[in-house]
């Protein structure tokens, strides 16, 4: 099965979400696969998967968390949807930050994939 782009391949510069994706029943175990494509210096990244229910109504806490990204490279986690068959829509949610010298506008290309793991 092909992965599920959460988030195709994007340039972001501020905080914020992806738009809600409804996730097929069935799938449990999934690998959630953080791809980044393009950083400046001195800037930090931080990632979550969120579930829910409606598409509207984002559950806490998040259902994943990459750690803390600063460099140029692809991370994958697997872990486990909840049995709860409330969680019915999955979205990232990410926060940047910039220090240092010069701009300090973020930012970073990246995407985020899923798949299932049977």
């Amino acid at each position: 099965m092909a992965p599920l782009f959460l988030l195709p391949e994007t340039v972001v510069r501020s905080n914020g979400a992806s738009p809600a994706t409804p996730i097929e029943e069935g799938w449990r175990t999934a690998q959630l696969t953080l791809g980044i494509t393009a950083i400046v210096e001195q800037e930090s990244l931080d990632l979550v998967l969120e579930g829910s229910p409606d598409g509207a109504t984002w559950l806490t806490p998040p259902l994943a968390a990459f750690p803390q990204k600063f460099y140029v490279g692809t991370t994958a986690l697997l872990f486990e949807l909840p049995a709860d068959p409330l969680v019915r829509f999955l979205r990232v949610r990410w926060t940047v930050n910039r220090w240092g010298r010069g701009s300090l506008e973020p930012r970073f290309g990246l995407y985020v994939a899923l798949e299932p793991v049977a």
